[in-house]
């Protein structure tokens, strides 16, 4: 677990620093992301795609999932004597 200090600087654990060759002196990007604070080292980050290879990318995984989805023969569920609502409500006083 990272500490932080009256400071406001943060201290990283040694292992966590030996794992991603973090030394004194180095700088790190911190970057929101949701609820959460991504940290990287500065400089040796993967080269990120362009917006027009990601909308690619994007676009080549919709068609993945859509053809999935047409192989599908599966079963539709039949009756099951229980209804969703059930789930929610059993074992509750009546």
């Amino acid at each position: 677990m990272a500490k932080v200090t009256s400071k406001l600087q943060l201290t990283i654990p040694k292992a966590v620093a030996d794992e991603y060759g973090i030394r004194p002196g180095d700088e790190l990007d911190l970057t929101p992301a949701g609820e959460a604070i991504r940290m990287a080292p500065r400089g040796r980050q993967k080269s990120t795609r362009d917006l027009t290879e990601r909308l690619k990318l994007f676009d080549q995984a919709t068609e993945r999932q859509r053809r999935r989805t047409r192989r599908w023969r599966g079963k539709e569920p039949g009756r099951r004597g229980w209804s969703r609502e059930d789930l929610y409500t059993r074992g509750l006083a009546r």
